[in-house]
């Protein structure tokens, strides 16, 4: 009889365990359930949430600032903007009257000649021969010698000094692009009421080329709406110098400020020189580039003179 107490209590122990057991899975398949439910809702979220903002930024009122059928010679072409507060306020102790105090937006087609320009894409060229992204954006950059490999970067400097075949830069094309930097240097100081002393080219300064090819790394996808100055801290003035026309060698690809209201447009257009402070006053995207090749040269400035790029140092710090 006791034998057959001590077997039902066995029994009965054995059935509360498994009751629990159950609960537990039941409970925990319920909370696995929950926890992947809320991770495809808050996905879900995000994604909703990124075609609001792009489809908010890219529906607003288009205002063409620069077409690339006109040619912008006779004087500079400005748009005046409220500089950010956040941005610059930090700094002016520091870099003093080199902080923008009038921000703005600056185009022209009168600084560089195409002739200059078209020997800068000859350069873009010849270097990108070399490597080449596998996705939708080569960089070259002539001062660190960085240059787009397949998913990466390579040294192009390196990759010259180990074979002699791969003498890619001539004399002449340092003086073309240290002649057309120091054109765009002189323009910004001028514009912004600047000693030029305390205005500093900084890195990275680069050439890029962009196509319609898909991304492959985070690096190609170059059409992300953006500040300059939170990309790159040392920013505080930038220019670009377009190297091909929009609409000839390339579709889409234009360079597109977002302001509170409009979008504010720049056609690319070989020799056209685009220059604007590079805090959140221009916040800015590029459009994908649908067609074509569009070549540019990125040249960034700024105050802090520990951030300044040597430029008689072409391929001499590889070591």
């Amino acid at each position: 009889m006791r034998s057959k107490a001590k077997s039902i209590d066995k029994n009965g122990n054995k059935s509360l365990f498994d009751a629990k057991r159950r609960k537990k899975n039941e409970d925990d398949c319920r909370n696995e359930w929950q926890i992947n439910a809320f991770k495809r809702l808050f996905v879900l979220f995000i994604a909703l949430f990124i075609v609001y903002f792009s489809n908010k930024y890219t529906s607003q009122r288009l205002i063409v600032f620069a077409s690339g059928k006109e040619s912008i010679r006779e004087l500079i072409r400005r748009q005046r903007v409220e500089c950010s507060k956040i941005d610059y306020d930090s700094e002016r102790e520091k870099f003093g009257d080199c902080i923008p105090r009038t921000c703005a937006r600056l185009v022209t087609d009168s600084i560089v000649s195409e002739e200059d320009a078209k020997h800068l894409l000859t350069i873009a060229k010849k270097g990108m021969a070399i490597g080449g992204s596998s996705g939708s954006a080569t960089i070259l950059d002539l001062h660190s010698g960085a240059l787009s490999y397949e998913q990466s970067f390579i040294n192009i400097y390196k990759l010259m000094q180990i074979n002699s075949n791969y003498s890619v830069f001539s004399d002449l094309d340092f003086q073309v692009y240290e002649r057309v930097k120091n054109k765009i240097h002189s323009t910004i100081a001028s514009q912004f009421n600047l000693n030029p002393e305390t205005l500093f080219l900084t890195h990275p300064t680069f050439f890029s080329r962009l196509t319609a090819h898909e991304p492959n790394t985070v690096h190609d996808e170059y059409w992300h709406l953006h500040v300059d100055k939170h990309t790159y801290r040392s920013f505080h003035y930038t220019s670009i110098l377009y190297l091909s026309t929009y609409n000839e060698d390339f579709e889409g690809g234009r360079f597109v400020f977002v302001d509170q209201n409009q979008n504010v447009t720049i056609e690319p257009r070989t020799a056209r020189v685009l220059a604007f402070t590079s805090g959140s006053e221009n916040t800015h995207y590029v459009e994908r580039v649908t067609k074509g090749t569009r070549y540019a040269l990125t040249v960034s400035f700024t105050c802090d003179a520990q951030q300044a790029i040597q430029t008689s140092l072409f391929g001499k710090n590889t070591e």
